[in-house]
């Protein structure tokens, strides 16, 4: 496989795990990346699979997001949980998508989960701002189905 081949190299994928450690600094929400290769179904319904695959809806303020990427499929979704859709519109995540896109439109695979995610981060701080004794209920780590 060449270096081209490969969506994310190990460094890139540190600096994606730094960046939710840094979003997850400025709010009680949590940020999760889940990175295939495909999907048969449309991205969102596929998030949704996943979100829940993950647990992600056990946090305390039901305000967990998962930035699902199909590598191949050439799609993304954002999905939030319920404590998100409960305070937000539904044009909420807009502005992080049209960010991610430019990125993966130029192949800049990393930037455009960094930049997601930090700007995902910004938003949620005004609805989840950080706690004082605010745990990290989710894994920072990249979640990968197949590849």
């Amino acid at each position: 496989m060449s270096t081209k081949d490969i969506f994310l190299t190990k460094e890139e994928e540190a600096e994606v795990v730094e960046a939710i450690q840094m979003a997850e600094k400025n709010t009680s929400g949590e940020i999760r990346v889940h990175i295939e290769k495909e999907t048969s179904i449309a991205p969102m319904e596929r998030a949704v699979e996943v979100f829940h695959l993950l647990q992600m809806e056990h946090t305390k303020e039901r305000n967990g997001v998962l930035i699902y990427v199909a590598t191949q499929s050439k799609q993304f979704a954002i999905c939030g949980d319920q404590g998100i859709h409960e305070k937000v519109t539904n044009s909420f995540w807009d502005a992080t998508k049209e960010v991610m896109l430019s990125h993966f439109k130029n192949g800049n695979n990393k930037q455009a989960l960094v930049d997601g995610i930090l700007k995902a981060g910004e938003q949620l701080k005004n609805y989840f701002p950080f706690q004082e004794d605010d745990t990290d209920e989710l894994s920072n780590e990249l979640s990968k189905g197949e590849l």
